[in-house]
């Protein structure tokens, strides 16, 4: 409040007299000093005015800088006299907002961003009687941030409602679940139930097994130390223990197997290693048998793979008795011709001189087929026509040596599969195939090539643990195995021409294959290399210097089973002739080793036009993992390997996409194989 100038008043006459008395004057000064003695002291209550008029005292100052956290308030009490008193903001309540009547009243701030304000002061916990001279509350509070402020809070408020709404609902839906599934539920083998999962549940355990197996190993280890040491009777007791333990187990492989007196027995043999670990137990001793015992075993098992190599080995070359037995069935058959054979040999001669145009027919679907295998012969042919759409077109063209002729013959000549024409003919017939012109031929009948065959001090027994054991199979002394290089020869006057292996099964129409266009290629195959696997250097020996210069040896491999060929780019190109200069080189077996793989990869080296996979799955034969989905949607499987699905060595889950095309009905495959069982 402003005070009227002294020299715009006129002072009554009652008054003047003062101006003239000197004491009255010291007794003004006398009370301001009291009253600036009672300001500096501080006294700020707020109770002591009790209807009473209040003065800001520097309005300017308040409201020009917020960082001055003292004021000074001027009022009048109830006597009319006039009182200083100082304050800070923090004696105001939180819902307290300064005011300053000189700024429209649209600037003013609300109590909603005061509020945030003041929580803001707290959150940095700083208090405004603390603000530096350079940090004023008016930055610290700004309009605008305050106001993205309360934005802020209330998307999180309007967000936290959606998140327990949400929960809510998630809530109800899991308690809905919960109990539509504790209503169905079905426990049937309550009496199996533990809080693991049910399929580990074994009811048939070999623990008492393994537990026997150890204690027979530690007890061996404490009789060779007890007899170390002169102690018969432990010696004795232990050797005693191992026995009847030994023949407790017998072969069993599971606990129900094991005989009646096995935990009897298990409890004896402890008691007895209880007693021995007593008296025997030395820890770098026991350590020693058990190395020496561990060496010993690691032993037998390189011993035992050897052995399973070579038997293996031996029972992919070795015909099946029943096999056999059907060959020589239908052979008897062919040349003793009495009765009913007679009658389907004039039928067979009328079909043959019908059927010969269409030998050499090129809009017809031509297979050659080599084989001495009259059983897995027939089922290439017959699941080949089960899937054609057009049967009647197909022709199979089916070479076999001499041995097997007749049998091959007959057995077509029985059950030729109409309407496709099948035309069997004899290896020996071929004129043409002799030592002068066929380089494998003149490499058989060396006597370098004999030795390595038969004599018997070569690396193939099995003591001497030939690595290439494999190669000693008849199959690659067979000239039927080389004859995939002649196709020429063998089909002059065909363009086309489908190689099958004997050892496939067809699943699906091959009509398309004759579509594809090659693109200049001699040979259409299915390329085999996975990672690291099937590439030529596989295959073929790159320290030579002759496969190092001319291949490369990451280049991926294809595989022999299924194979389009065109013959007139093979004659174009002379394949026959790249065939022969390379056998040649290789009479000392130092390029590859024998079979007709790696003379394919080399012979059709940059020649192959890569198929399909769905076209050629591999690996039935060998490869008990192979991907039964891929199996389903092959065209052809090819049982390449040793485990062919004519033998008791057959992958059993792959046996039965192969023997769904033997014939079961025929009287041969009766005789032979159900008397075999």
């Amino acid at each position: 409040m402003a005070f009227p100038s002294t020299s715009s008043v006129a002072y009554p006459r009652s008054l003047s007299p003062l101006r003239r008395c000197p004491g009255f004057l010291a007794l003004l000064v006398a009370v301001l000093l009291f009253l600036s003695f009672q300001w500096a002291q501080g006294s700020r209550e707020l109770s002591w005015m009790p209807q009473c008029t209040v003065y800001l005292i520097s309005s300017n100052d308040i409201y020009e800088g917020m960082d001055n956290a003292d004021k000074t308030i001027a009022y009048t009490n109830q006597d009319g006299r006039i009182r200083l008193f100082k304050v800070t903001t923090r004696e105001f309540l939180s819902s307290s907002i300064w005011k300053n009547p000189l700024l429209p009243k649209d600037t003013e701030p609300v109590a909603e961003i005061q509020e945030i304000a003041e929580e803001q002061l707290l959150a940095t916990g700083s208090e405004v009687s603390n603000l530096s001279s350079t940090e004023t509350l008016e930055t610290r509070t700004d309009p605008i941030k305050l106001k993205r402020e309360v934005f802020r809070r209330k998307r999180k408020e309007h967000r936290i409602q959606e998140l327990l709404q949400v929960d809510k609902e998630a809530e109800l839906h899991m308690r809905n679940v919960a109990t539509n599934r504790s209503r169905n539920f079905s426990n049937k083998v309550r009496a199996s139930y533990n809080i693991w999962r049910l399929q580990f549940h074994h009811t048939n355990t070999d623990s008492t097994l393994r537990l026997m197996k150890d204690q027979i190993i530690m007890a061996k280890v404490y009789a060779t130390i007890a007899h170390s040491q002169k102690q018969p009777d432990m010696y004795a007791l232990l050797m005693k223990c191992i026995k009847l333990c030994q023949e407790a187990i017998g072969d069993a492989h599971m606990d129900y197997e094991l005989d009646s007196s096995a935990l009897e027995r298990a409890k004896a043999m402890g008691h007895a290693l209880s007693s021995a670990r007593d008296v025997l137990y030395n820890s770098d001793e026991v350590s020693r048998r058990l190395l020496v015992m561990l060496q010993s075993t690691e032993l037998n098992i390189d011993s035992v793979k050897k052995q399973n190599s070579f038997l293996v080995q031996h029972a992919a070359k070795t015909v099946p008795m029943p096999l056999h037995c059907l060959h020589m069935q239908l052979t008897t058959d062919y040349y003793f011709r009495d009765g009913t054979i007679k009658e389907y040999f004039h039928d067979a001669a009328l079909k043959e001189e019908e059927d010969k145009a269409k030998r050499e027919d090129r809009s017809l679907y031509h297979y050659a087929i080599f084989s001495d295998n009259v059983l897995a012969a027939s089922v290439v042919v017959r699941s080949t026509v089960t899937h054609a759409k057009e049967p009647e077109k197909h022709v199979f063209h089916i070479v076999t040596d001499r041995l097997n002729f007749a049998a091959m013959t007959m057995w077509f000549i029985r059950h030729p599969p109409l309407p496709a024409t099948v035309h069997v003919e004899n290896i020996d017939n071929f004129k043409w195939l002799n030592s002068s012109y066929c380089s494998v031929l003149r490499q058989l009948e060396s006597a370098r090539l004999k030795e390595y065959y038969f004599k018997a001090h070569d690396p193939s027994s099995l003591s001497d643990g030939n690595e290439n054991l494999k190669y000693r199979n008849p199959k690659y002394l067979s000239m039927l195995n080389h004859l995939r290089f002649y196709m020429p020869e063998i089909h002059p006057k065909l363009d086309k021409i489908l190689f099958l292996d004997d050892d496939v099964v067809v699943q699906k129409d091959l009509t398309p294959l004759w579509d594809v266009d090659l693109k200049g290629m001699v040979n259409g195959a299915v390329e085999t290399c996975k990672e690291s696997f099937h590439r030529f250097d596989t295959y073929l020996n790159f320290s030579h210097p002759k496969i190092a210069e001319n291949f490369d040896p990451r280049a991926c491999g294809w595989a022999f089973g299924m194979n389009m060929f065109d013959l007139k780019e093979w004659k174009k190109q002379n394949i026959t002739g790249i065939y022969h200069y390379w056998q040649d080189l290789n009479e000392d077996r130092k390029l590859w080793k024998l079979g007709t793989l790696p003379p394919g990869l080399i012979t059709f080296y940059n020649l192959t036009y890569p198929l399909n996979r769905n076209w050629h799955v591999l690996g039935l034969g060998y490869d008990p993992a192979v991907d039964l989905a891929e199996i389903e949607n092959a065209a052809v499987v090819h049982y390449n390997g040793n485990y062919k699905p004519w033998l008791d060595l057959a992958v059993s889950k792959y046996k039965p996409y192969w023997s769904k095309y033997v014939d079961l009905d025929n009287s041969h495959i009766q005789h032979c194989y159900m008397s075999e069982q």
